[in-house]
């Protein structure tokens, strides 16, 4: 199975989760806690709408491929930027970490295309030119097949 879905583009990571400090009343050990923020309840409710639209109706179980493809906006002065920078133009525009892109993009998609993360087995992220569409992330979706690990070894076990 594949899937591929045109998503919005991603929010920084720093805006994804958040962190506050709690502290009890009756005195004790302050604690921190981690959480997802509204605007990161709000992106993965989108994500989840994307996808249902996209014929997707329950995640893909076992073993997946995550290939992202990271559109970043293109700036208004981006001709000058070419005929200044040549082909290296797109380096000074501004674009989410891949790395955290993933993170987010994964996280969003739990439980609606995929079961977990864990499930994981290949990631393809690439950072791609900005073509003047909107700002947005490609991503693909397929099943891994399960091979049985070393099988010849079971052969000698018996």
């Amino acid at each position: 199975m594949r899937v591929t879905l045109t998503l919005p583009y991603p929010i920084s990571a720093n805006r994804y989760w958040a962190s506050r400090v709690i502290t009890p009343k009756a005195g004790g050990r302050a604690q921190s806690m981690t959480y997802v923020t509204p605007e990161a309840r709000q992106y993965k409710e989108r994500v989840a709408w994307l996808a249902r639209a996209a014929g997707l109706r329950q995640p893909i179980e076992g073993r997946v491929e995550f290939r992202v493809q990271l559109y970043p906006a293109r700036p208004q002065d981006w001709q000058t930027r070419q005929r200044k920078l040549g082909a290296a133009w797109d380096d000074t525009v501004q674009c989410i970490d891949l790395d955290n892109a993933n993170k987010v993009l994964l996280d969003a998609l739990k439980g609606v295309a995929i079961v977990d993360d864990a499930w994981v087995r290949r990631i393809v992220a690439e950072r791609m030119e900005p073509d003047g569409g909107d700002a947005r992330v490609v991503v693909t979706l397929t099943a891994l097949a399960t091979e049985q690990p070393q099988a010849d070894l079971l052969g000698a076990l018996a």
